[in-house]
């Protein structure tokens, strides 16, 4: 496996992460509030720029971790259907206004001799949403990841997402969904084999 880049978007290693200036983020909350014509001074407001300070260390926590990381520990199973974890539930901000999308993953791999704790998978979800992003590239980076840290034989995502950018601003359209597909390996290759994971979304829980 190679080294990891600076964006945490490579292979295993622990990248160095410069972490949060939470001092700059809220000397410029306090400019926001004064540019949109509020009194940062007023009782309501005077905690106002520490906290989004706090929250946006924790919003933006997988800036510069790196996800393949995660997937270094596995297991060697013999096992090679389909393995699926539906519903993770996820948030992230969305990079053109940094608004939140919050929606669900179901995510899938085919193993070729390795798996990973279930537990991993949701992880990767979590860091890889914890950045400023899209759910386009979100849906992608992690079939791309399966594929690559596990050396699966198929990867496939789905991530259903609502977008406050939507839905309270611009075209302010409540209810509206996005919907983003992934399919790499034999998922891409095999229309069976997507068909199946499809299907098996839509199966009744228990």
């Amino acid at each position: 496996m190679g080294k990891g880049n600076a964006r945490g978007d490579g292979a295993a290693g622990k990248i160095a992460r410069r972490g949060v200036d939470k001092d700059a983020i809220q000397q410029a909350v306090l400019t926001i509030l004064r540019a949109i014509g509020e009194d940062p001074e007023r009782e309501g407001l005077l905690g106002t720029p520490r906290r989004i300070a706090k929250m946006y260390e924790e919003l933006f926590s997988g800036i510069g971790e790196d996800p393949m990381a995660l997937l270094t520990i596995g297991f060697e199973e013999k096992h090679k259907e389909m393995v699926i974890v539906k519903d993770i539930p996820l948030y992230s901000l969305c990079e053109h206004h940094l608004l939140p999308f919050h929606g669900v993953a179901h995510v899938a791999y085919i193993p070729n001799g390795r798996i990973v704790g279930i537990s991993k998978i949701a992880r990767l979800v979590e860091l890889l949403a914890h950045r400023p992003q899209v759910q386009e590239r979100l849906t992608s980076k992690i079939a791309d990841l399966l594929m690559e840290g596990l050396r699966a034989r198929g990867a496939a995502v789905v991530i259903d997402a609502t977008h406050l950018c939507m839905t309270m601003r611009g075209v302010k359209k409540p209810g509206s969904r996005v919907v983003t597909s992934a399919n790499r390996g034999i998922f891409r290759e095999n229309p069976s084999t997507r068909a199946e994971f499809l299907a098996l979304l839509k199966a009744p829980a228990g």
